[in-house]
C-alpha cells in the first residue's frame, strides 16, 4: 500500500503543499532524513544517470556531521530544504521545542522549505511555522523505508500512482537502502518511459 492524504487532512491544514498542478510533465522526487555518508553519494550518481534533479529534506544533525555531502546535494544542482534538526515528532511535542528545532536545524540547511517528520502536526505548529517557511508534504509514499515492503512494493507504490505534479518521498537513509537502491533506478526508467522530466522544488 501506499499513503496519500485523505481530503479533509488537506483541508485541515491549508498551508501545507502536497502536491503542484498537474499541467505539463514535472514530477518531483524528494529524500529525506539524510544525507548519509554511504547512500546519499549513490542518490546523486543514480539522479545524474537519468538527469534527473530532486529535493533532499535533510535532518540538521547529519548536515552537522556529513557537511561535505550536503554541499554536494547543493553543487550537483538540487534543493535542499530543512527535516528539523533531531527527527522529532509534533505530535507530543510542545510548540516551542518543535518551532526551535526547525529553527535550530535552519542553521545548517539553507532553505526556505520544511517537511514536518512523519508528516506529524499539529494545527497550532503548522500555523507558526507558515509564517516562516514553505511546508512540503507529499502525495506518494514509497515506503522504502519498510522491512514490511517488498523491493517491488516499493516500485509499484509510486509508479502505479505517478502523475504529473506529484510529489513522491523516498529516504537516503540506511534503513531504507535495501528498498531504495533497487526501486530508485526502476522509478527514474518509468519516468524517462512516461516522458516526465524530474524537478527540484522552488518555491
Amino acid at each position: 500500500m501506499y499513503f496519500s492524504a485523505p481530503n479533509f487532512i488537506r483541508k485541515l491544514f491549508p498551508m501545507l503543499i502536497w502536491s503542484f498542478p498537474s499541467d505539463g510533465n514535472s514530477v518531483y522526487l524528494t529524500f529525506d532524513d539524510g544525507p548519509t555518508e554511504d547512500l546519499t553519494p549513490w542518490v546523486l550518481d543514480k539522479l545524474d544517470e537519468f538527469d534527473a534533479h530532486a529535493t533532499f529534506f535533510c535532518l540538521g544533525k547529519n548536515v552537522e556531521q556529513h557537511p561535505e555531502i550536503y554541499k554536494m546535494i547543493v553543487e550537483r544542482g538540487h534543493a535542499v530544504g530543512n527535516h528539523s534538526y533531531s527527527h522529532l515528532k509534533g505530535w507530543g511535542a510542545s510548540v516551542s521545542s518543535y518551532i526551535q528545532d526547525f529553527d535550530f536545524a535552519a542553521g545548517f540547511i539553507d532553505s526556505n522549505l520544511i517537511r514536518p517528520p512523519y508528516g506529524r502536526l499539529t494545527p497550532t505548529q503548522a500555523k507558526i511555522l507558515n509564517e516562516r517557511y514553505k511546508l512540503i508534504m507529499w502525495d506518494i509514499l514509497s515506503r522504502d523505508y519498510s522491512t514490511a515492503i517488498s523491493r517491488r512494493g516499493c516500485v509499484k507504490n509510486v509508479i502505479k500512482h505517478l502523475y504529473p505534479g506529484a510529489i513522491v518521498v523516498f529516504h537516503d537513509s540506511l534503513k531504507a537502502s535495501r528498498n531504495l537502491k533497487y526501486a530508485l533506478p526502476r522509478v527514474l526508467e518509468f519516468i524517462k518511459t512516461k516522458g516526465y522530466v524530474c524537478r527540484k522544488i522552488e518555491l
